[in-house]
């Protein structure tokens, strides 16, 4: 019938899958060789590569980004492990420095006391303080030396600089000396300058830890004279230092100056003694201050 409507069909018959594959590969074979030898794409080329650049460059956002962090993260982790390694290497050497000035501080020390004892021309023993009376009464130390090392009482201890005092107790591995600034001990003391005899006693202090006794308001005695040990009552021997007359005052209402002494020993600080080999005493026993003395 003529006013009957055509029906379209559903599938149209059209070229296979696979002619359409192998005209797209011939296609792309020829553009291909085109390109090679004439050059005709590179012009397209660029305009795409122009054109696409933006989204490369969006694709490797991530990426970068990714990688920055890692960077920035392994890079501070090993600032910071190395940041303490540094600090802990500092605290070594600034232990090891502290030690150093130790050694160097007890080397010179040593050092000071083996000329003193040369100086002298006597048989010494270098013997180390193990403690300090901290009665403030009472200015006695304790030395790592005893009767094993022929130690005995009253022999005398020294510094680099001075008399430091005298053993008091003996014990088998360590002795207790009493220092010449305690207020029971007392020394007999010669100026330098002129001679002139005097005892000296402790007064408990540092600065001016010795007192004379009995010396006369007109006696030839001047603040920065000399005192050395005098060799009287054979406990020191002579010419050892003792002290320095630091200040002297006079009252005309009394019968005797007020002389004050700094000890020549560094009472306060020493580390080290020396001890004096002589021979020992008949009688055995420190010096001490004479009754009622001030």
């Amino acid at each position: 019938m003529c006013g009957r409507l055509a029906i379209k069909p559903i599938f149209t018959q059209g070229s296979s899958l696979g002619f359409r594959l192998v005209l797209l590969l011939l296609v792309s074979i020829a553009l291909m060789t085109m390109d090679h030898r004439y050059r005709h794409m590179e012009s397209i080329r660029s305009g795409l590569s122009l054109l696409i650049y933006p989204l490369q460059y969006l694709v490797d956002v991530p990426v970068t980004l990714g990688n920055w962090i890692a960077d920035s993260t392994s890079t501070r982790r090993a600032l910071l492990a190395r940041n303490d390694r540094l600090t802990f290497e500092n605290l070594l050497l600034r232990e090891k420095l502290q030690k150093t000035a130790a050694l160097e501080a007890e080397n010179t020390r040593l050092r000071d006391l083996l000329d003193s004892s040369r100086k002298l021309g006597v048989e010494v023993i270098v013997a180390e303080l193990l403690a300090v009376d901290m009665d403030p009464f009472a200015r006695q130390i304790v030395v790592n030396k005893g009767s094993q090392d022929q130690l005995f009482v009253g022999q005398p201890l020294l510094d680099a600089n001075g008399v430091v005092g005298q053993i008091l107790h003996v014990g088998p591995v360590s002795s207790t000396a009493i220092m010449i600034n305690d207020p029971t001990h007392a020394i007999p003391v010669q100026v330098i300058r002129n001679g002139l005899r005097a005892i000296a006693v402790g007064t408990g202090g540092v600065d001016e830890g010795l007192a004379l006794l009995n010396i006369p308001t007109n006696a030839d005695i001047q603040e920065g004279d000399l005192l050395v040990t005098s060799g009287l009552g054979g406990r020191f021997p002579s010419g050892y230092p003792v002290g320095v007359v630091k200040r002297i005052h006079v009252d005309i209402t009394r019968p005797y100056a007020q002389v004050l002494v700094a000890p020549s020993a560094q009472l306060d600080r020493i580390r080290e003694v020396l001890l004096v080999q002589m021979a020992q005493p008949a009688a055995a026993g420190p010096e001490t201050a004479p009754t009622g003395a001030e």
